[in-house]
């Protein structure tokens, strides 16, 4: 911290110290086995010892706490809390004492007086206290700026400022993920690095979505009928320690039919952050609007709505698709569908589903069969917009798990 002294001499004094939670005071136990030279002296000294824990005087930690004995560090979303005192060294009675605290960053100036209004008069030896709190929400360099004024007994106005300069470090590294599933749902996956020198306990890592999304949790296991954290039940994230977390985001149900208000959404949210440090000292952090790459669907959008993971081999099965046409147009639209090595569509190809106005579905009931065994790959289907006489091609659509339903091992 750095402070700027006034040159001038003044009858008022002014101090300010930065308010903390203190920290568990630590020893360093010295023992030694009876049969060496001290034998049981260490073992006195640390028994007399005020400071250690009677009974186990071995251990580092001790009964007592230590103050602050420098400024520290100050972590973007913690409370910045000082403690500002005026005190009187003259024999003087000073009258019309103004004490003002602004903080200055690199963006704005704020002002933490509890209080504007001036103090009538301060007797010789008397002090004005005041406690200053204010959530950093910025990091780099920030200046308290602390002024008085005040009038003598000669009716002379004096005034005087000092200056304390520290630096808002980043607690947390965030990075974030996104990845598109084929149907309208985002998953987000955010990672959370400790980048501070002491353990962190989260407690609240959350995800706020926009107003077109509803967000679900993916950090629990299922254990009875209470959920469990992935991370255990003490959730402490060491010091250069990272965390993934993941949310699976789904449309509300008034946008998830309209294809084109969906496509073009790319704010998701922003992530909550709640964490405590040293004897609970809680900070927060909050990110900025997080934003996703949208989808590019084309003009018509091909989905599956429902298909089976397993299906035996050479049989039949059902599929549902949904055809959405998320152009601004209206198309007229034929299927076709083409057969492929391992994949057999059943049924007319060169069907006409008719008119598809803009930001509309249609469910389409198909049946295929696979005459290959294994993991294969739905594809051939083909759709042709007559009125621009444009054909768009769907290969890969999905996946299916294709088994052999006799006991035998011949098919």
């Amino acid at each position: 911290m750095d402070v700027n002294q006034a040159k001038q001499e003044h009858l008022l004094a002014l101090k300010v110290m930065r308010l903390t939670k203190p920290t568990l005071f630590t020893n360093l136990p010295v023992t030694c086995e009876d049969r060496d030279l001290p034998a049981g002296l260490f073992g006195q000294l640390m028994r007399e010892d005020p400071s250690t824990i009677k009974g186990a005087e071995a251990l580092m930690l001790g009964e007592m706490l230590t103050l602050p004995q420098n400024f520290g560090n100050i972590f973007l979303g913690e409370t910045f809390s000082s403690y500002i005192s005026v005190h009187n060294d003259s024999s003087q009675v000073v009258k019309d004492i103004l004490v003002k605290a602004d903080l200055q960053t690199s963006s704005q100036r704020l002002n933490l007086s509890a209080s504007n209004s001036a103090v009538a008069e301060l007797k010789s030896e008397s002090c004005i206290d005041d406690v200053i709190h204010h959530e950093v929400k910025e990091i780099g360099t920030h200046i308290l700026v602390c002024a008085v004024s005040y009038t003598t007994q000669n009716g002379e106005k004096l005034y005087f400022r000092k200056f304390f300069k520290f630096q808002v470090l980043k607690p947390l590294d965030v990075k974030t993920k996104f990845y598109n599933a084929e149907t309208d749902e985002v998953f987000l996956e955010a990672q959370i690095q400790n980048i501070t020198t002491s353990p962190m306990f989260m407690e609240k890592v959350s995800l706020e979505p926009s107003m077109m999304y509803n967000v679900t949790e993916l950090n629990t296991v299922a254990c009875g009928d209470l959920g469990e954290s992935t991370f255990g039940k003490m959730s402490y994230l060491q010091p250069m320690d990272t965390r993934q977390y993941l949310y699976c985001l789904k449309p509300k149900p008034e946008y998830a039919e309209k294809a084109g208000v969906i496509k073009g959404v790319t704010v998701i949210g922003k992530l909550d952050i709640v964490w405590k440090t040293n004897l609970g000292e809680r900070g927060r952090l909050q990110t900025s609007q997080l934003q996703r790459m949208a989808p590019g669907y084309g003009d018509i959008r091909l989905s599956l709505e429902m298909i089976p993971d397993t299906v035996n081999l050479e049989e039949p099965f059902d599929i549902i698709c949904k055809i959405t046409n998320c152009s601004e147009r209206t198309m007229d639209l034929v299927l076709e569908m083409c057969n492929t090595r391992s994949i057999h569509w059943c049924g007319v190809s060169g069907r006409q589903l008719g008119k598809l106005s803009p930001g509309v579905f249609l469910s389409l009931p198909l049946t295929v069969l696979s005459s290959i065994q294994g993991l294969q790959s739905v594809s051939g289907l083909r759709l042709t917009d007559t009125f621009l006489k444009r054909t768009y091609e769907y290969d890969d659509i999905a996946q299916v798990c294709v088994v052999c339903p006799y006991a035998s091992n011949e098919c």
